[in-house]
Order: C-alpha cells, then structure tokens, then sequence
C-alpha cells in the first residue's frame, strides 16, 4: 500500500514514509492510492473479533512495512480495558431501538481523540526506536485533541510534543488537563487568537521544509493518515456491534468542525463498510452544513468564528475536508490545489449532485439546542451527554431512516463542560476518580501572539 498527496504529487511513499509527517510536500494530505474493500466474507470473519484484533485486521490493509507481529502487539498494548475502561472498548448505548450512542470517550483525557492519540504514541515509539531518531510534535487544539496527544506522548522515548491551542477558548477542565502536565517533553503555548489560527501556524511551520526536516516536526493533529486510520476502526466496531447480518446498514452522526472524524467514515464506507448515511453536525460555526447544503465552501476568518459552548467544534477551516474533496473530484490533484489554493469555492452543478452519492448529509445546533437535547437526553434516556454529543444528537433525531440503526458517535464526557450541563440540568456532571480538583493544580504555559515565527523560535529553544 502507498500513499500520495491530495495536490497531485504522485510520489509514492509508504506508511512509515508518512507516519512521522505532516503534509505532504506540495501541501496536500495523504491519502492510500486506492481503499482496500472488504468483502462479505471478510466482515463475517471481523463479528466477534476483540477490538485490538480487529484494529489489527484493518490497520493492516494499509500497513505492510512493519511486521505483521509488530502490528499486533501495538494494537493489543494500545486496546486495552485498562487504558478504556471496557472489553468492547467503544460499546453502544441503547437510547430506543434503532438509535444509540457509541461511546469512545473512555480513554486516559475522556474524549475520542484518545481512540486515535493512543495507537499512534505506540507506532511513533516503535518506529523511531527503529530508526534510532527522535521527532518534535506540533500540533493545534480546539480543546481534545492536545490533551489526547499530551497523555499519549508523555515519557515517550524521543518524543517532544508542542501544542498550540487558542487562548482562553476551552474549557476550564481542558486547559486544566494540558497545562497541568509537568513533563519535560510537553510544551503548552497558548495564541491569542482561534484555533484556525493556531492551525494556520502549524500548516505554515509543516510547509517551511527546511525547517521542518532540520528540527524533525512531525504532527499528530488529523492531517496525520495514521490518526485518522486509526479513527476508521470503530466505524467498523460499531457497525458489527449494532448488526446480525452484512444486508443491514447503518448511518453515522458525528459532530465535526475539523473533518476528520467524520473523514474516517468515509474511508470507511469507501472501502465498502455498510453505511447508509453519515450525517455531518456542525455548532454555531457551520461551514461544513453549508457546504453540504449548497455546495460552497466558504471558510470563516478569526473574527467571524463564534465561541460557543461545544469549543472543540469551532473551527472554520475544516483541514480534513480536503481529503473528501479530493475524492469527490475524481482524485484531480490540480483541482483540489486550484480550490484549496483559492481559499473558498463553489462546486459547479455537477459536482455538486455527486455528493449525495457519498452518503452526506448535514445539520446544525445552537446552545438553545444543545441545553434541550442535554435534556431530552437525560429525561427520556437517562443518558447524561456532553455538548458535542447533544450537538451530534440534535441532528441525528432529524436525519433518521425506517428500518436503519442511527449510531451517535459520542465525543467526549460531560464533565469536561460543566458549566453547560449545570445550566442545562441543575446538576455536577460526575468525574473519574482522581480529577477532582484538577483545575487547581499549577499550570505550565507559554502565551504567545498569533506569530509563526515566534513558535518556530520557541522550538529552536526547546530541542
């Protein structure tokens, strides 16, 4: 299996070519050459399998310059019920028939991102050893993905993680997660601005080559194939965990501001998991929705991106969405270069109709929506949820199909937004045993302008 970019270099590379990488070359994303298909037979043999074995299945498909044993052992020491806290790893809750929460926020940082973040602190480990070299991580945070990346990374041999994230923008509990941790290899730097800024300087530092290669930055955020292969597994768990039989389909929710956990379901359908919808979520910052609607792409500047009570989700450049493009477009290169290159676009007619032919959908939610799904939720399901969450179900309550499984994918646990479920429903949202008083522990952290050059000077100062 090889890999090319999304801007039309066909350089082929392979997995561990890209692995400690970022963008490609010209700027694009990768993507494999073509999606292995899994057929009947296969996904028969895949029920029942434990999720590291599976994960071991599919990660394979796309794998094949580390030894199959190796592959294995990651995926077992990585899918553990010690590290997520159940056998099934990602286990449905039944809110009625036909519609259920998936649950992927038992990791380490209670969010999905750990799902991805964990694998990839293994295969990072495993292949530096093997080349005996080290890598400096930068990546960007709307509020997961860094402490995801944090606890994946810490006391990782030649592993040094720097993390932007927007300052003042989470919530006090995702601050408190990052800026809590006291190991060397972690450097939390706070930009006075949002998180599309914070991305546009990590695109800016991936693209300044000389750089990159001389100080070795890699990135974990989803632009990284890796993390995002490693997303598609539990598509395919909960797809076995709410069927008997390959005939039935099922549609996806997924709340999404930068695209790539909603990207991992389309790799998924693509290689042929069966998926009726995947019904996109957007907050107040509802870029993708309107994409989908109408077939523009009209990504927000820093003054137009709201802050709102779901902060993971507001993002107005969504880094993933290229990758569906690109496929959307019949794998043009120059196209998707000439589009991207010109920020936004509109998709002519045709291209437009193509997109009902890759199973999207989309909605959105405001805060009102979001406090009366919290309740709804919590009263008719006794489910208490997250904001993302309520965002994802809001939408996928209007995008339900007779006769077809609705799986929800939660995002993260409640108590990482207290204050919104206290004024939703007058209650603390519970906490894991020991991260009760979190917030109260000293903080490590650098605040800088919106300024690439002064995160490329921290670095240099830093390694």
């Amino acid at each position: 299996m090889k890999y090319i970019s999304t801007r039309g270099d066909k350089t082929e590379r392979a997995f561990c070519e890209i692995l400690l990488e970022g963008l490609a070359p010209d700027g694009g994303l990768y993507l494999p050459v073509q999606y292995p298909k899994v057929d009947d037979a296969t996904l028969t043999k895949w029920r029942g399998l434990a999720y590291a074995d599976l994960a071991f299945e599919i990660l394979s498909l796309y794998i094949d310059d580390i030894p199959a044993e190796d592959l294995r052992a990651i995926t077992r020491r990585t899918y553990t019920e010690a590290v997520f806290g159940t056998q099934q790893i990602t286990p449905l809750k039944a809110l009625e028939p036909d519609l259920a929460l998936q649950a992927l926020s038992n990791g380490p940082t209670l969010a999905f991102k750990d799902m991805a973040m964990q694998l990839l602190g293994q295969l990072f480990e495993y292949e530096l050893g093997r080349r005996g070299e080290t890598l400096n991580i930068l990546g960007a945070t709307s509020g997961d993905t860094g402490s995801a990346a944090e606890y994946a990374m810490r006391g990782k041999a030649g592993v040094n993680v720097f993390m932007l994230s927007p300052h003042g923008r989470m919530s006090p509990f995702q601050q408190a997660q990052m800026f809590s941790l006291q190991d060397a290899n972690i450097h939390n730097i706070a930009v006075e601005g949002v998180f599309d800024d914070c991305q546009d300087i990590v695109k800016a530092v991936s693209n300044d080559l000389d750089f990159k290669r001389r100080h070795k930055i890699g990135t974990v955020n989803s632009i990284n194939w890796a993390r995002l292969l490693a997303q598609v597994v539990y598509y395919f768990a909960g797809y076995l965990q709410a069927t008997t039989s390959n005939e039935q389909k099922v549609s996806f929710t997924v709340p999404s501001g930068n695209f790539g956990n909603v990207c991992a379901g389309h790799v998924a359908r693509m290689m042929g998991l069966p998926i009726a919808q995947l019904v996109v979520a957007t907050n107040e910052n509802d870029v993708l929705d309107e994409f989908f609607r109408t077939g523009v792409y009209r990504p927000r500047g820093t003054a137009d991106t709201h802050e709102t009570s779901s902060p993971s989700m507001d993002i107005s450049k969504a880094s993933n969405f290229e990758r569906f493009v690109f496929d959307l477009l019949g794998r043009d290169g120059a196209r998707v270069k000439a589009l991207f290159g010109a920020g936004g676009f509109e998709l002519n007619a045709q291209e437009k109709a193509h997109i009902a032919d890759f199973g999207f959908v989309s909605g959105s939610s405001r805060h009102a929506d979001r406090l009366a799904t919290i309740r709804l939720c919590h009263q008719r399901y006794g489910q208490l949820i997250d904001t993302h969450t309520a965002d994802g179900l809001k939408v996928a309550l209007e995008h339900r199909q007779p006769g077809i499984t609705m799986l929800v994918l939660e995002t993260a646990l409640p108590a990482k937004f207290a204050a919104t479920i206290r004024e939703a429903l007058d209650i603390e949202p519970p906490r894991p045993a020991g991260l009760e008083n979190i917030e109260a522990l000293p903080k490590r952290v650098t605040v800088m302008p919106v300024d690439t050059g002064a995160v490329k000077a921290f670095i240099q100062a830093h390694v």
